[in-house]
């Protein structure tokens, strides 16, 4: 058995989440193989082949691989997919963008969210906003598999001597050309990958409320800003901040819930962090079960006497 990781990146350098799949890959037996496929990527194939317990780094190079569409990035992984029993993707928006569209060119079923390898063909997946989890087994050749990066340790970026061998690049897609995209500039650690993270909720009442409260404690402490669902919609904070099931999955060493009531699908994307704090003034507010200390307090009261004590 040999599995395939696809690498996530930007032709510079790897995203966070490839580590975290990397571990997962090397739980379901045999050698572990990585599939940089980019556009000038030698960098990343470089990296890739640093990664502890890889045994090879494939690197494919196109200009139909430089931005990472769905359509063209399907087609060179299915291209090396006969020699492998496992394809792994990291469950991010890239990934579960691509697998999908793997799994269906392989004819099997999609393995999602996977948070921990049981053996080679059962896995664990959270279901129900993560109230409940499920044991998948597989009978698939070829098991295709998205992995929740909060679910498993990231592999070392060193200590590893893979071999890189080049791969032909796929054509690229007549159905389909890069336009253009438009990258949100943030001198703040990425959500997924910060160690701390201060995430607000509608309590705070406004944009200019949300900005001028949490913000000072975020650079204090030099934390990432995350927002409940019910902010984003109300226009307190961009999309891309939203934690939960319909936004994104953290797990830092500490998570600061500041006015955030705690419904199920918020608890959803940041219950595994390691220590919770929540700030509501409401102390029959969910986000208390969950967290690891609790202030019952009115947050414009409780954040800037946290701010001066700091």
């Amino acid at each position: 058995m040999t599995a395939l990781v696809i690498a996530e990146h930007d032709n510079a350098t790897l995203k966070g989440a490839t580590f975290n799949t990397v571990t997962a890959a090397l739980q379901c037996g045999g050698d572990v193989h990585v599939l940089v496929a980019g556009s000038n990527a030698a960098a990343v194939a470089t990296a890739a082949a640093q990664i502890a317990g890889v045994a090879k780094v494939l690197h494919a190079d196109g200009a139909a691989l430089a931005h990472g569409l769905a359509e063209n990035m399907s087609a060179q992984v299915l291209a090396l997919a006969a020699n492998y029993s496992h394809i792994l993707f990291a469950a991010t928006a890239s990934g579960k963008n691509i697998a999908p569209r793997v799994a269906a060119l392989l004819d099997v079923g999609q393995i999602s969210d996977v948070t921990k390898v049981d053996s080679p063909d059962t896995f664990e997946r959270p279901i129900y906003a993560g109230n409940a989890i499920a044991m998948v087994q597989s009978s698939d050749a070829i098991k295709v598999i998205t992995v929740r990066g909060t679910g498993f340790d990231a592999a070392s970026a060193t200590g590893g001597s893979a071999a890189i061998e080049s791969v032909a690049a796929v054509a690229t897609s007549d159905k389909i050309a890069f336009v253009g995209s438009e990258i949100a500039k943030n001198d703040r650690p990425e959500l997924t990958a910060a160690k701390i993270i201060i995430s607000g909720g509608r309590a705070l009442g406004s944009q200019e409320k949300f900005m001028s409260v949490l913000m000072p404690l975020a650079d204090k402490l030099g934390a990432a800003v995350g927002a409940s669902r019910a902010a984003v919609d109300a226009g307190y904070a961009p999309n891309d901040w939203q934690v939960g099931q319909t936004g994104k999955i953290v797990a830092p060493q500490l998570y600061i819930a500041v006015g955030i009531s705690g419904a199920i699908q918020h608890l959803a994307g940041m219950k595994d962090s390691k220590v919770i704090v929540a700030i509501n003034k409401d102390p029959e507010a969910p986000i208390f079960s969950v967290a690891d200390y609790g202030l019952v307090a009115d947050l414009f009261v409780a954040i800037p006497e946290l701010l001066a004590a700091l």
